[in-house]
Order: structure tokens, then sequence, then C-alpha cells
């Protein structure tokens, strides 16, 4: 999660033994089993996968590519919810958003099987997968492997990420450290966002997974966008979709800069243009698309116009209940959703308990965002 997850500190204030680096020397999984992490009395299970942060990580800027979603193909399937077929339990969390499955092994599924869950994620805007023990006994090469299926990895600017596996995104928190995307000013930790949305080619389907959680709390909040379009009158999606939004990371780069998160910028931030309304190119479903987290500014409008419109759109989402799935984390639950069409927010209420909530998510980049409108011209 993707810039969401918990309150940030300096990195210079980790304990030694905890293998959370953020010099240049780089700390390989073989070290990291050998240390204890800090208040534990047996080494960490998945101490090859805590965030590291090399100084001399640097990389150029993306480059555009062209992008076929795998979902399309499942469109051709006799079937494509064949996938499906066994599964113990499916029981839908909201009428609109949201599913949750038991009795499938999401790590065995083949190449149409992955096809068919891609086109299930669009539709659903969010999946939980249960009791996926498989998955997290796979490791991070079959995690990148996954990824690579849905579209072309993102390696995030600026979080942490394991020792030799840049392309996993890494959310984490202890009792002593936290490395993430937050403010500590705020009354509140929900920060609603679609992942890294000020990049040209945004996420599409995005999968995550908690590898510890706390025994309460930690949960993740999900928001259809399909909805929270829906709820609004035609004329002002209409209005809507004329509109165009800048999307920033520089606040995110500035961050780090600052010395927080792990300190590091590996790639320099940057902003684009997209449209306020959206259309999957594979359902065709129309989705708003700004967010409090990267977006900045309604391009063409004077300030006060675009403020007010974004912060009316920002409290819509926040308020509107009905459109929202919380998902409640448990060990082996995997969890995947397409950030074309929903938003999320960690939250941040477990901090008094002192337990680690560790996670990755894998980011395959999806297509530059479609206008709803076709005649909105994204170059200006």
């Amino acid at each position: 999660m993707s810039a969401v997850e918990t309150i940030t500190q300096l990195a210079n204030s980790i304990p030694e033994k905890l293998s959370l680096r953020t010099t240049s020397s780089p700390q390989n999984a073989a070290e990291a089993q050998q240390q204890q992490v800090a208040g534990q009395e047996e080494p960490y299970r998945y101490a090859n996968l805590l965030p590291v942060f090399p100084r001399d990580e640097h990389y150029p800027p993306l480059t555009p590519f062209e992008h076929v979603d795998p979902g399309s193909r499942a469109l051709a399937h006799p079937n494509p919810r064949a996938f499906l077929e066994g599964a113990s339990s499916i029981v839908d969390l909201t009428p609109n958003l949201g599913t949750e499955i038991r009795g499938i092994n999401l790590a065995a599924l083949d190449s149409d099987g992955r096809d068919q869950l891609a086109l299930f994620v669009a539709q659903r805007g969010l999946v939980v997968f249960r009791d996926q023990e498989d998955w997290f006994n796979r490791g991070p090469d079959f995690f990148l492997e996954w990824g690579r299926h849905f579209g072309r990895l993102h390696i995030h600017p600026t979080s942490g990420h394991p020792e030799g596996y840049p392309e996993l995104h890494l959310v984490y928190r202890d009792a002593n450290s936290t490395f993430n995307f937050e403010r500590d000013d705020s009354i509140t930790s929900t920060v609603w966002h679609s992942d890294v949305s000020y990049e040209l080619q945004p996420p599409g389907l995005t999968t995550f997974f908690l590898l510890a959680q706390p025994t309460t709390g930690g949960d993740t909040l999900f928001t259809s966008q399909v909805s929270t379009l829906k709820k609004l009158s035609p004329q002002f999606v209409a209005f809507l979709k004329t509109l165009k939004a800048v999307h920033s990371g520089f606040e995110q780069a500035d961050f780090s800069r600052s010395g927080r998160r792990g300190g590091v910028v590996r790639r320099d931030p940057v902003e684009h243009v997209h449209p306020v309304v959206r259309k999957h190119p594979v359902t065709g479903e129309e989705a708003l698309y700004v967010n409090r987290q990267f977006t900045r500014r309604i391009v063409g409008l004077k300030r006060e116009e675009s403020e007010n419109i974004l912060n009316f759109l920002y409290e819509h989402i926040d308020k509107s209940g009905d459109n929202q799935a919380r998902v409640k984390w448990t060990p082996n639950t995997v969890v995947l959703w397409d950030n074309r069409v929903t938003a999320h927010s960690a939250i941040v209420d477990y901090g008094d308990s002192k337990e680690r909530r560790h996670g990755a998510r894998i980011t395959p980049q999806a297509e530059r965002p479609i206008p709803a409108w076709d005649g909105l011209d994204l170059s200006a």
C-alpha cells in the first residue's frame, strides 16, 4: 500500500539489532536470519523480507509502455469464473465492493486462472483470499513472477524493500520503528488514496499481504470509486468528466528527503495529469479518480474553484460508508484490489499494543488512465 501505512520516524532511531538499514551497505537474508528483532526470543521468520534503504540505489525516470490487461483475455473464456470452481466459500463483503473467498489456492492458479482473477477483481474491486499458507511459503521470487503476469512491476521511489527485491514495496511498524508515509499532525490516520497515482501509468491489479499483523487493529478500509461516482447527480458527473487534475509525488519525496521513512529517494519525483473520471479498459465502468494524498489541483480552474471541488469530492469519499468495505487481517490472508476503481486507507489504531505490522505489496503498472469523456485532452 501503498504511501499509506503508519506514522514515520527518523531512520537513525532504529536499534542496530533490527535488520532495517538505511546505510549504503546492504544486508543479506543470511545476516538478517541470524539477528533477533527487538523484544523477540526467536529470530523473526520473515527477517529476509525486512525493509532496507540502500543510499546508493537510484533509478532513471519510468518510460511509457503498452499495457494489455490480462482481464481482457478472460472475456473470451467460456467461463470467466472457472478459477472459482472448488471454492468452499464465496461471500460478498458488500453488494458493490469486495468478495471473500476460501478454498482456492492462489499460488496454484495457471495463466488462464490468473486472467480470470484479474477480470473478477476488476468487477468486484476488492477480493480477499483466506488460508493462503502455500502463498506465504513460496517466497519473493514467486511474488515477482506472480506480479509480472499482470503488468510491468513498479519500483517505489521512497519505500523500503527486501534486500535484492526492489519491486516489493514494504510497510513496516513494530514497537521501536516505523517506515511508512504518514503524518503525525492529524487527528486521524485515515488517508484515502490510490497507489502512486502520480505516475503516468499508475497501478491496476494490486496484491498485498501481511507477513505479521497485530492481534487486533491495523485493518484496511476500501471504497468503490465507481459507487462514489454513481452517488453524484448526472449533471455534476457530466461536468466532472470534462476535468483533469494534477497528481504529484513531490510531497512524498520531500517527506523522505527530510530524513523520515528511510531517508531515500531512488527516483526523482514526478507529477502527471489524469482525468477526474476514468474508464476501466476491460469493464468499461467509470470511476472517480482523485485522492487526498496525491491529487493537487484541477487544471484550468482558479485555485478557489479547484479547492472547493476537490474538497467536496474528498469529503464525499470520506463519508460514504455505504460505498466502503473493511478488511480485517488474519494470518495467511492475501488481498487483491484494482487501483483504477477503488481507493483505500490503512487504519493505524494498534500502536499501543507494540505489535508488529509487516506487509508486502506487488504493484504492476497498468495503462495511462483513460478519460470517461473521449473529448478530454490530457496533453495540456
